[in-house]
């Protein structure tokens, strides 16, 4: 039976490989009361045959879900993501548990959150990394890291199901409220414009790994709209002739 759409957080499948894992990825999101089901670039395409079964009645979750073709669009409208790994990245990322990142989930209602998790083979590429917030970690046996996709799903959704509170406050700041994704990125995109002109990123191969550290520094400012816009301006009115 089809449920009303929650508050919780969106869930991003980025790349996945196989059919019924997405559907018991949806069952384990159902059971704790997720709908926001997000799919970039599935394997086999969409939609699936072998999802349905696995879904065990989550159908709901699966008629709704969403598709994309980049991550990048995936997140757009969002304003605060996690990416669910258990790897080292040889990048400077903010590393959150998941009790930790449940608790900022539920802490805002008005804030549209989301965790994204990799492809069952190999997980999320840096470049889906960098797009996110922080790093979000689950405790699990060093000596065998790997889990499940839908048991990652069904872990996190868990946590944030057992974390929920009723807040009754507005927390978000005067001049708008955070920045969605899509702000972001184009606020790098503005930036990265600009220092092209100015041969910043001279020699050429320095430019990847550049462009990757001035992202996640951006990304950590916790900027709202508003901030957004200024940063903006100032950008533009610097680089007026």
């Amino acid at each position: 039976m089809p449920t009303n759409k929650t508050s919780g957080p969106a869930i991003i499948l980025v790349r996945p490989q196989l059919g019924e894992n997405i559907g018991k990825a949806a069952r384990a999101m159902l059971n704790f009361g997720l709908t926001d089901l997000r799919l970039v670039n599935p394997r086999d395409g969409w939609p699936n045959p072998s999802a349905g079964p696995a879904a065990a009645g989550a159908d709901h979750v699966l008629d709704n879900a969403q598709i994309f073709e980049s991550t990048a669009d995936a997140i757009a409208d969002l304003n605060l993501v996690f990416a669910s790994t258990v790897r080292a990245r040889d990048m400077t990322k903010s590393v959150i548990d998941l009790e930790a990142a449940a608790g900022q989930i539920n802490s805002n209602p008005k804030t549209k959150t989301g965790i994204l998790f990799g492809r069952e083979a190999a997980g999320l590429s840096n470049d889906d990394i960098v797009l996110a917030d922080a790093i979000l970690t689950v405790p699990v046996n060093p000596d065998f890291g790997s889990l499940n996709l839908a048991v990652a799903v069904g872990l996190v959704a868990y946590e944030c199901y057992r974390g929920k509170i009723d807040v009754n406050k507005s927390v978000l700041e005067e001049g708008g409220g955070p920045a969605t994704k899509a702000e972001m990125a184009s606020l790098f995109k503005h930036i990265e414009e600009e220092l092209d002109k100015k041969d910043y990123f001279k020699p050429e191969e320095r430019k990847p790994a550049l462009v990757t550290t001035l992202r996640n520094l951006l990304q950590s400012g916790g900027f709202n709209s508003q901030q957004i816009a200024t940063l903006r301006g100032i950008i533009k009115a610097l680089t007026r002739s």
